[in-house]
């Protein structure tokens, strides 16, 4: 397979997940890192890229797409630029943390090769259960149930910048739960606190919230969130049909299990993100090589964050206001 040079755009914490997966990828060569921290020289030269500007990466003709991993202002600016340069763009989520923003650069995407950073779309056990939804092998879906546990709350300084939860951390759920349900929700019912961190409640968010969404034919999904669990990185779904139901379950660290007259004992779940989804990462990475050389179409587009951050700001309206709120 040709290799098609990228760029990376931030070299943070998810930078540190894409970056290296993409270099290590037999379609794409990481040529570029775009970051202004000092540090970042050391991450590029370990993955044999140069550091430039973004207006150097850009203006480079064998730059065939862009790795958007920069903070999430600056998200929608840097996806602007890569795509008017003609470039393919893999953009972490959230688009942006305003909505209006968001609508009114929707046009200039028309027919871009936009890739949307909605990773558990590609996990290979949420993909699996997709698959046997939209079989039949339970009838009609009726219900949906998603947990997302965070193991710890996040640093204090990460809150005022987040977006808050529900579009830091919500949006991939309220993502996965238009893409299993295959409807898109018409009213928005959510209640949330601040149980796990009180800094968090201080500067202004929640940490702790559950969501219910409904379709137009009747369809239910509750979400539970909350920032901390205190025994690993919980995520798992339930989807409830006409004959029956499906569920995917938390990956353990290993699949060694002990039972004794003591009862019985095995690993912890995944502990992160970031070991929780490695796999997800991947299969997300090779979805985009194949965008960039021209052999799909983006399965999660700028339409997609549209959606995510509409409900988003639907469950943030509804749990301020106690009352639900009719899409």
């Amino acid at each position: 397979m040709d290799r098609i040079d990228v760029v990376l755009i931030g070299a943070g914490r998810m930078g540190q997940v894409h970056g290296p997966n993409a270099a290590r990828h037999p379609g794409l060569r990481l040529k570029y890192v775009v970051d202004p921290r000092a540090e970042a020289a050391g991450f590029a030269a370990l993955h044999g890229a140069s550091m430039v500007s973004l207006e150097q990466a850009l203006a480079d003709p064998s730059i065939g797409g862009v790795l958007i991993c920069s903070s999430t202002d600056q998200h929608l600016g840097h996806a602007l630029a890569a795509v008017e340069a003609g470039k393919a763009v893999f953009c972490e989520k959230p688009i942006d943390l305003d909505l209006e923003k968001v609508r009114a650069a929707q046009s200039r995407f028309a027919g871009a090769r936009f890739l949307l950073g909605f990773n558990r779309r590609f996990d290979p056990q949420f993909a699996r259960l997709k698959q046997q939804l939209d079989a039949g092998a339970i009838g009609r879906l009726e219900t949906l149930h998603l947990v997302n546990h965070d193991p710890a709350s996040p640093p204090a300084g990460f809150i005022p910048t987040s977006g808050g939860l529900f579009k830091d951390f919500t949006i991939h759920d309220l993502d996965m739960a238009r893409w299993l349900m295959g409807e898109e929700p018409v009213e928005v019912f959510a209640s949330a606190s601040c149980l796990v961190d009180p800094e968090i409640g201080r500067q202004g968010d929640v940490d702790t919230a559950r969501c219910v969404l409904k379709t137009a034919s009747g369809r239910l999904c509750v979400i539970s969130n909350t920032r901390r669990s205190g025994y690993g990185y919980d995520q798992r779904i339930e989807a409830f049909g006409s004959t029956g139901m499906i569920r995917a379950d938390n990956v353990a660290q290993d699949t060694v299990h002990t039972l004794t007259e003591a009862g019985s004992c095995g690993a912890p779940i995944m502990p992160a993100f970031a070991e929780r989804y490695r796999e997800a990462y991947r299969a997300q990475i090779d979805h985009f090589a194949d965008v960039v050389h021209g052999r799909a179409v983006s399965r999660t587009d700028y339409a997609d964050g549209v959606a995510a951050l509409i409900l988003a700001e639907a469950c943030a309206w509804s749990a301020q206001h106690e009352q639900v709120f009719t899409l």
